[in-house]
């Protein structure tokens, strides 16, 4: 059976607007700096009981505090404690950043959590050995786990660290990317970001849309994140409607 989930990232229009629309929503703010889970509970009961969450994990497991994703999220980190966080690394600040986006998640009812990697979060040993041991060692539950990585990895890297987390925890980590850059290496569930083709003004065309729906297969996720993300994720999902 045919499962095509559409959406964008963050809300383009006001929420009672966009419920109307869509029964999916990415959290970006999730990635930046956490809300508070008073403001995660309202916007869980403002959603309609069949409206789906995803979000991206804190920016404390995957980004490095020089990224300017920090300033821009207001984080101060203490002097001399820099080296604890981002990049999976085994510290007590990580996995308190995971146990944050936990609980937001369990708020939301979110059954997705995006991990989205800076493009200098590279396929070296110590990333993997990190990645591997975060993983494994977080509480799952019942938690699907998305990584998007932007930095340069091999297909067989990436294929190796998904078979190696999946026997672990009982379930691969869904390969992420933009498909009309690069080709998923997933199993049978996708979960796409639309970035504009690294362009953010860009608005995708006919043809593309159709590729997309092409790439999509039969269960995925679809997230735009353009400036004209609202009306192509509503053009796609008539397009979806005639499949």
């Amino acid at each position: 059976m045919m499962s095509i989930r559409v959406g964008c990232c963050g809300f383009p229009k006001r929420k009672e607007e966009y419920f109307q629309e869509f029964k999916l929503v990415e959290i970006q703010q999730t990635f930046y700096k956490p809300p508070f889970l008073e403001t995660v509970e309202r916007w869980r009961e403002e959603a309609p009981e069949d409206f789906e969450f995803s979000l991206k994990a804190w920016q404390l497991i995957t980004h490095l505090p020089s990224s300017p994703t920090y300033r821009k999220g207001g984080l101060h980190i203490p002097v001399g404690k820099q080296c604890n966080y981002g990049f999976f690394k085994p510290s007590e600040e990580v996995f308190e950043a995971w146990t944050k986006t936990r609980d937001i998640a369990q708020v939301l009812k979110a059954q997705v959590i995006v991990f989205q990697c800076p493009a200098s979060f590279v396929g070296t040993a110590e990333n993997i050995e990190n990645m591997t041991r975060f993983f494994t060692n977080v509480d799952r539950g019942d938690f699907i786990f998305v990584w998007e990585p932007r930095g340069k990895w091999s297909d067989d890297v990436i294929m190796a660290l998904r078979t190696e987390v999946g026997i672990i925890i009982g379930i691969g980590l869904i390969h992420c990317v933009d498909p009309l850059e690069r080709r998923a290496l997933h199993g049978e569930m996708r979960y796409f970001r639309l970035h504009g083709e690294r362009n953010y003004r860009h608005q995708y065309t006919d043809d593309e849309l159709a590729k997309l729906l092409q790439e999509a297969g039969d269960e995925a996720y679809i997230l735009f994140n353009n400036i004209t993300m609202y009306s192509d994720a509503l053009r796609f999902m008539e397009l979806a409607k005639g499949k």
